[in-house]
């Protein structure tokens, strides 16, 4: 059975894998989604929007709501 690891290593994984996914080959994502799958747990599609989604675009800031 894998041990869980925390949510900010799982973070530099992400950070660290996501490049290299986005820039390879089908062969060399096939073989780091089974990799990174094994090491955090997830699913395959969820690891695939997780690597897909650069760091840069990703937003922290919550956009205010209008109150009806």
């Amino acid at each position: 059975m894998a041990t869980k690891i925390s949510a900010d290593a799982r973070q530099q994984l992400v950070q660290a894998i996501g490049d290299r996914y986005r820039g390879g080959s089908k062969e060399e994502k096939v073989r780091i989604l089974d990799e990174f799958g094994v090491g955090t747990g997830f699913h395959r599609k969820h690891s695939i929007r997780i690597l897909n989604t650069s760091t840069e675009s990703r937003s922290s800031a919550k956009v205010p709501r209008l109150r009806l």
